[in-house]
């Protein structure tokens, strides 16, 4: 289930770097407006992730306790609540684009970028985020496949269209900036109008007309998981937000390694993301059928292998440090601070991938809060304070470290808590 899951995230990844490749070749200012976009469409695609945790988590329950017409029904209500909710966010995007934007700093000579893209952008998030939970609906089934099909598939009309709709060629009408919005609409309407007709085919999209108690019963449900996992998925750029600007005391080529070592944290996760977001339809499914003991046993295993497998990509970094770090910067002192950043932070990488499965896995077995709750730690007791500790204390090598050592304290705590609560459903079953 983890590896087709593997390539629709590196989809996901190359759909955001397309978009800014070719709006970067339309000059720096169109460049700078669509950085200034991030922040929103984040808290959008964080809200998206949110709504797939809750789908996913619910849905694979129903499927697992035998019961899949209360599944369909759960399913098509949740995708009822999608549209409703992100038409009322879609039109008052609208209306805040101004103030939004000015308040994060964004130039008045940016403004008009701004308005070309997230207007278009505001209008066709509700395609965005009925993707993402259609993909959630696919994957509390166990196919992981159509779901990764979906993003690969959406990436690659993303990457036709980009330059097409962007530079005006052949037929098509020259849009700019504004052009990366449309093409990204249009391939997420396109996905979500395949993922639509296979979900109502393979009878988990009900054509019956709803009814409003069970259907306000389901969406109480599922928002129940989804705006807990939805606020962790937000205060994750906050925090890092917060570390780089401990990190730019030191310097801007500090500043720059801290931010390509952020990328490589990201490839570097891949495998045990992917297995973050496979992990909890099977505990959720098991849970429901009642086979506790196979969702510990399946816990447990995906914690040892997190452990093993991002240890030798941390050896693989660590024993080629110098040779990575001088492929990403000619500058010598960001290469010396990068490849100090490879022989410490993924250390931490094993750690840091046990506490998203702890997490991952308490949403889906229905405790939200705490799933938030080890997310919140992790971040805000943990990660920020220690690393400016360890910045004050001992320079950025410091941070370095501390970074490791709070990875190990939260993954420590949230091993222990999840294998307790866990020991305590395989007591009572």
């Amino acid at each position: 289930m983890t590896l087709p899951m593997m390539l629709g995230i590196i989809s996901l990844m190359l759909f955001n770097i397309v978009d800014i490749w070719f709006v970067g070749q339309l000059g720096t200012e169109p460049m700078a407006a669509l950085a200034f976009t991030f922040p929103v469409t984040f808290s959008i695609t964080s809200l998206a992730i949110g709504l797939g945790v809750g789908s996913s988590a619910t849905l694979a329950r129903l499927i697992g306790a035998g019961s899949p017409t209360g599944a369909a029904r759960m399913a098509t209500d949740n995708l009822i609540m999608t549209v409703l909710l992100m038409v009322a966010i879609g039109s008052a995007g609208h209306l805040i684009i101004d103030p939004v934007f000015a308040l994060m700093g964004a130039e008045d000579h940016l403004m008009p970028y701004i308005h070309d893209y997230m207007s278009v952008w505001f209008s066709g998030s509700v395609f965005l985020v009925l993707n993402m939970v259609c993909n959630s609906i696919f994957r509390a089934a166990g196919d992981t496949r159509f779901s990764a099909a979906i993003m690969l598939v959406s990436s690659l009309i993303n990457l036709v269209l980009d330059p097409l709709l962007i530079f005006g060629i052949g037929p098509f009408p020259q849009l700019g900036i504004q052009g990366a919005a449309v093409a990204s609409v249009l391939a997420w309407a396109t996905t979500t109008a395949m993922a639509l007709y296979l979900l109502q085919r393979r009878k988990m999209l009900l054509l019956s007309r709803p009814q409003p108690r069970q259907m306000l019963e389901h969406w109480r449900t599922v928002l129940r998981i989804s705006l807990p996992a939805a606020f962790s998925n937000m205060m994750t750029p906050l925090a890092n937000g917060v570390l780089t600007a401990v990190v730019a005391r030191h310097g801007a080529e500090a500043v720059a390694a801290y931010g390509v070592g952020n990328r490589v944290e990201s490839l570097s996760l891949l495998v045990c993301l992917a297995l973050s977001m496979t992990l909890p339809p099977f505990i959720s499914q098991n849970y429901g059928a009642g086979h506790v003991e196979r969702v510990r046993n399946a816990y447990i295993g995906a914690a040892r292998f997190a452990l093993i497998w991002q240890g030798l990509i941390f050896l693989g970094l660590f024993l080629f440090s110098g040779s990575l770090s001088s492929l990403f910067s000619d500058d010598a002192e960001v290469s010396r601070w990068l490849a100090l950043w490879m022989v410490l932070v993924p250390a931490g990488f094993g750690f840091q991938a046990i506490t998203f499965l702890s997490a991952s896995s308490f949403n889906a077995l229905h405790q939200p809060m705490r799933a938030m709750r080890i997310s919140l730690f992790r971040l805000f007791i943990m990660y920020v304070p220690l690393g400016w500790l360890g910045s004050v204390l001992f320079g950025l090598q410091g941070m370095f470290a501390a970074l490791v050592l709070a990875n190990g304290i939260t993954a420590f705590i949230a091993y222990s808590w999840t294998s307790a609560y866990l020991q305590r459903l395989c007591a009572r079953a």
